[in-house]
């Protein structure tokens, strides 16, 4: 704010009154108010009205007592087995009541001992508890929790925030999305709580956790969703939300609220290097439990679309080997003789990037996509092919066994002058098929020597590859690879995509080509 500073010796000496002076700071103070004032509006404007973000509530109160009656604790009973001597009469026990150690460790563990002291000759069967959280998604006694907080349970225990205990029945449970639906029997209508979108959760946006760490129940935290789209290892079919909410031991499968109250994700794991907390919360999204908790409810099982293929991300490199517009699809490896994707005429080397309509921005998106597709659903596959976008339809299979559209570990991107391949090779003959395991039609060159700084090693090939295919054509010779090489650059091509078979893996890489 600008401020006139007028001192009263030079305002008389300007011939100004005495009263003129006193009028004058009356205004002046006037002034400033208003300024003030008319500042203090302008940043509450800016404060409110530039991002155009929810308010921030002034509690949470009233959605915790909304949504807390339908979290619930769930207690697992599971049993120990205790020290065993089967077989061997003549072996003593040494928690037995004539081991020489016997009041050493009474005296120790005091009435701890006799819960794992076991019994002569045999096992000795301990109960073992543990706690974890879930919500009711249905009136009539239906409840979702994850699939690890009740794996191995022989009983399964319910407790709702009014203190009552109910028995539960296990309905099905789906180890590869860790989910699980629990079902208790009541006379009355329990309260339920309902899905939310959790597509249209934002990063930043509020949600608050319902759970029970630690078994201390009804358990309120809150925070914002800090990411999206967050892999963890072994959960290929979900991507998960990532949420700073303090999340503990025992949270597992409770749920994560939205404002409105509906739940847009199941906690299941947390980053701890302490064991602890630490604001790094992870949970399954609600449209993708959904459907899940859905088909576990009809029948106990969870049933899944099967293509067929191994795959592999989209680097630059291959983009560029490719003649890709930009990185997003999944390169199809190896199709799986007599799979949908076989049927359909998909084969090694094409790129998917679009699957019914959905769009596949990384490779990973892939399998939850096939996954969610119901056996025996006709469905359009956008690969790109020799250049150029091409449409396929593809019949999905029912994926009954371990089988899925399944993930090839992506090789050293190779980089350097291929002027010079840097490598020995050797066509495959019989001796060397069975050396290498392979069958007796097997084609390609298998690597014998590869030299050290050559664009080879920096490739990342290594003795023992068989290179089967180059620019997509199969190849049996050296001389057929130098040649595919050479065809490469005089088409202008910058690289060449080699099908490299290592231990059973196929899995592309490209090669860069010198233009001379």
């Amino acid at each position: 704010m600008l401020k006139l500073m007028l001192r009263p010796k030079a305002v008389l000496a300007a011939g100004v009154s005495p009263e003129a002076i006193q009028d004058h700071r009356v205004k002046s103070t006037t002034t400033r108010f208003a300024v003030a004032t008319v500042a203090s509006l302008a940043i509450i404007v800016m404060a409110t009205g530039g991002a155009k973000a929810a308010a921030l509530p002034d509690s949470f109160a009233d959605l915790a007592e909304e949504v807390s009656p339908a979290v619930v604790g769930i207690v697992v009973e599971k049993s120990f087995q205790g020290v065993a001597f089967e077989g061997d009469e003549a072996a003593p026990n040494p928690f037995g009541p004539n081991s020489p150690y016997r009041e050493f460790f009474e005296r120790f563990f005091g009435e701890n001992f006799r819960g794992f002291q076991g019994h002569e000759g045999g096992h000795r069967s301990q109960p073992r508890k543990s706690l974890g959280s879930g919500f009711v998604v249905d009136a009539e006694g239906y409840v979702v929790t994850n699939n690890h907080v009740i794996d191995g349970g022989e009983t399964i225990t319910v407790t709702f925030t009014d203190g009552r205990e109910l028995p539960a029945e296990l309905i099905g449970a789906d180890s590869r999305t860790d989910l699980a639906l629990l079902k208790v029997n009541t006379d009355e209508a329990l309260p339920a709580v309902e899905w939310g979108d959790s597509d249209a959760i934002r990063v930043g946006d509020w949600v608050m956790a319902v759970g029970n760490p630690f078994g201390l129940g009804g358990t309120v935290t809150v925070g914002v969703v800090s990411a999206r789209g967050r892999d963890l290892r072994g959960g290929s079919l979900v991507d998960f939300l990532q949420l700073d909410a303090p999340i503990n031991r025992g949270n597992s499968g409770g749920p994560a609220f939205n404002l409105e109250g509906e739940v847009i994700g199941i906690n299941t794991a947390i980053f701890s290097p302490n064991g602890g907390s630490v604001g790094i919360g992870f949970a399954i999204p609600a449209n993708t439990a959904e459907g899940i908790i859905e088909d576990l409810k009809d029948d106990g099982e969870v049933s899944r679309g099967w293509l067929g293929v191994n795959i592999q991300p989209i680097t630059e490199e291959i983009a560029e080997g490719f003649s890709l517009p930009d990185e997003k699809g999944a390169l199809i490896a190896r199709v799986e003789p007599g799979s949908p994707a076989e049927a359909a005429g998909l084969k090694a080397g094409d790129v998917i990037r679009g699957w019914n309509g959905e769009t596949i921005a990384r490779f990973k998106d892939l399998p939850r996509f096939v996954a969610a597709t119901p056996a025996g659903t006709t469905v359009p596959v956008e690969i790109w092919r020799d250049g150029k976008a091409v449409e396929k339809q593809v019949e999905t299979g029912l994926l009954d066994s371990d089988r899925l559209a399944s993930l090839t570990s992506p090789q050293s991107t190779p980089k350097g002058d291929m002027g010079e391949l840097g490598l020995k090779l050797q066509s495959l003959d019989t001796e060397t098929r069975e050396a290498l395991g392979l069958s007796e039609d097997a084609t390609g060159v298998v690597i014998t020597e590869v030299q050290p700084n050559s664009p080879a090693a920096e490739a990342g090939l290594r003795r023992g590859d068989v290179i089967k295919s180059a620019a997509l054509e199969e190849i049996s010779s050296a001389k057929e690879l130098r040649e595919a090489v050479k065809t490469a650059r005089d088409d202008g091509q910058s690289r060449i995509p080699l099908l490299v078979l290592r231990r059973g893996e196929e899995t592309f890489v490209t090669l860069p080509v010198q233009q001379g």
